[in-house]
């Protein structure tokens, strides 16, 4: 099994890449998903998350209220380690699960947005950082997810820089262009990461 850690900021095109990876034949295990499943309604998970947050972070119909909890953390690094200090271990437990159920010649693609944040590097075979400059970044999240201009600023002021991630990286993948681009360096590293799948077996 080829372990790969697969990160990037917020709008460099992480999750376009995840999806031609698992369609050249990866096991994706995604961690933001993960951090959903682990505080739907009914679980520990969110329980812990409302303790230590307050009953202001749930919705009416007793989801968790993802916009009031983004004010709350991503305005203050503290509350932020303490999200963090809950939900990470939740989403480290799972993720064993899901790789431990891949099979033994599998590539497995680990999505870990904040990997480079998080010191995770020394835990993956090799590091996968999707790359754009921050002004693709920021168009992107403005024009796309329709966020503000400020909200996306304070979103990527928040993460690791460019050259912190890069630092960390294996494998680059330049994502400023446009998609065909994309899609043939996503082909490149497939091929990449299957020899090297190939010479661990």
């Amino acid at each position: 099994m080829l372990r790969v850690g697969l990160t990037g900021g917020i709008g460099a095109g992480k999750s376009e890449v995840s999806r031609l990876l698992v369609g050249h034949g990866a096991v994706l295990i995604d961690s933001d998903r993960i951090a959903r499943e682990v505080v739907e309604p009914g679980t520990p998970g969110l329980a812990a998350v409302a303790e230590e947050f307050g009953p202001g972070i749930l919705a009416p119909d007793g989801t968790l209220d993802r916009p009031a909890l983004g004010a709350i953390v991503f305005a203050d690094p503290d509350r932020l380690a303490a999200l963090n200090a809950i939900v990470h271990p939740l989403v480290r437990d799972r993720s064993a699960e899901l790789e431990k159920a891949a099979g033994p010649d599998s590539v497995v693609v680990h999505d870990v947005p904040l990997l480079t944040e998080n010191g995770l590097a020394p835990l993956y075979d090799l590091v996968i950082v999707v790359d754009a400059a921050p002004e693709t970044q920021l168009d992107r999240l403005v024009r796309l997810r329709g966020m503000t201009e400020a909200d996306a600023r304070a979103r990527m002021a928040a993460q690791a820089t460019r050259e912190q991630r890069r630092a960390v990286a294996d494998l680059v993948i330049d994502n400023d262009g446009p998609v065909e681009g994309l899609v043939a360096r996503v082909r490149e590293v497939w091929a990449e990461l299957s020899r090297r799948a190939a010479a661990q077996g």
